[in-house]
C-alpha cells in the first residue's frame, strides 16, 4: 500500500510539471476531457447528482443528465487548471473582474472583508486573481481526506499568494487575519451537519455554516458576495463582486443566523440557476436533514 502511494504521488508531481508546460487552452480541452470521463464511469454518483438537479431546478431527466455532465467537465477542467497554476503566467489574463468598486469600498474600511462563494467556475482562480491584484487573500483552507492532499491545495494556493487558513471554518485564525483588515474567501455551500443552520439552499432545506455572519458582526467586518463563471468551456472567466445583502455590509444585531444565512444562499442560488452546467452537483449538498 505505501509503495502504491508513493507511486500515486509521483505520478501526480509528472502530471503536475506537464501540464505546467501546456498552453491554458490545451489543459482546458484535457481536463474537459477527464471531467466526461469521470462522469461516464460513476454511474451510481452520477444517477444521484441527476437527482439532486432534478429536485433542486425542477428539470426534466434528460436536463438533469445534461445539467451534470457539464458538472463533471467543468470540474474537469477547474481541478487542471488548479493543478497547473504555476504555468499561468498571469491570472489577470484569463479571469475579468467585475465589480471591484464593492470590494474597494469595504477593504477602505480596514476591518476586514469576507467574501462567500460556492463550488462554482473556477473557485481558486478567483482568490488567486484578487491577490494578484495585490488585495491580502486569505481562503479556508480544505480538510482533504489525505493530509497530503490538504498540503498539496496549500501549496497550490501558495502560489498565487493566497494564504489557506485552518481547517473547515476555524474562527480564531480566521478572525486574526480579518483584524489586520485583509480578505478571507468562505464557500458556505457545505453541509457542516449539526454545526450549520438549516435554511433554503436553492429552495430545499441544508445545513448551511454561519460562522461568517457571526464573525462580521464581532468584528464589522462586511460581507459579499463573490460568484467565478466560466465562458462557456473555455479558459476565459469573469468574477463578479456583487453588494453586499445588508446595506451596512453585515447582519444587524437582531437579526437571526437564519435570515442572515437565507440571505446568501438566495444569493449563491441565483447564480447557479443561472450557469447550473457549472456547479458541482456531485456533492450531497442536502445529506443532512433537520432531525437527522
Amino acid at each position: 500500500m505505501e509503495v502504491f502511494t508513493t507511486l500515486k504521488w509521483a505520478v501526480l508531481a509528472l502530471f503536475r510539471r506537464t501540464m505546467e508546460l501546456l498552453p491554458r487552452c490545451v489543459v482546458v480541452r484535457i481536463g474537459g476531457a477527464l471531467g466526461l470521463l469521470l462522469w461516464a464511469l460513476s454511474g451510481k454518483r452520477v444517477k444521484e447528482a441527476e437527482g439532486r438537479c432534478a429536485r433542486a431546478l425542477n428539470a426534466s431527466p434528460p436536463r438533469a443528465r445534461t445539467i451534470v455532465r457539464g458538472s463533471y467537465a467543468n470540474l474537469g477542467r477547474s481541478a487542471l487548471e488548479f493543478i497547473s497554476i504555476g504555468g499561468a503566467s498571469s491570472i489577470a489574463s484569463l479571469v475579468e473582474l467585475h465589480g471591484e468598486e464593492h470590494l474597494r469600498r469595504a477593504f477602505d474600511k480596514r476591518r476586514g472583508v469576507i467574501l462567500f462563494s460556492g463550488h462554482i467556475g473556477n473557485w481558486e482562480y478567483g482568490a488567486a486573481l484578487l491577490s494578484e491584484l495585490g488585495y491580502p487573500m486569505n481562503a479556508i483552507g480544505a480538510d482533504q481526506r489525505e493530509d497530503r492532499m490538504t498540503g498539496l491545495i496549500k501549496e497550490l494556493r501558495s502560489v498565487s499568494g493566497v494564504k489557506s487558513v485552518g481547517k473547515g471554518l476555524d474562527l480564531k485564525a480566521a478572525m486574526r487575519c480579518l483584524k489586520n483588515g485583509e480578505l478571507l474567501a468562505v464557500l458556505i455551500d457545505q453541509d457542516v451537519r449539526e454545526r450549520g443552520v438549516f435554511v433554503p439552499f436553492l429552495g430545499i432545506p441544508a445545513s448551511t455554516p454561519f460562522g461568517i455572519a457571526k464573525i462580521a458582526r464581532k468584528l464589522g467586518s462586511a460581507i459579499l458576495p463573490s460568484i467565478m463563471i466560466r465562458r462557456g468551456t473555455s479558459a476565459m472567466h469573469d468574477l463578479y463582486i456583487l453588494p453586499s445583502p445588508w446595506e451596512n455590509g453585515l447582519p444587524p444585531e437582531y437579526e437571526s443566523m437564519e435570515t442572515a444565512m437565507t440571505r446568501c444562499n438566495d444569493l449563491l442560488g441565483d447564480s447557479i440557476r443561472e450557469s447550473p452546467e457549472q456547479w458541482m452537483w456531485l456533492y450531497p449538498r442536502w445529506a443532512t436533514q433537520p432531525g437527522d
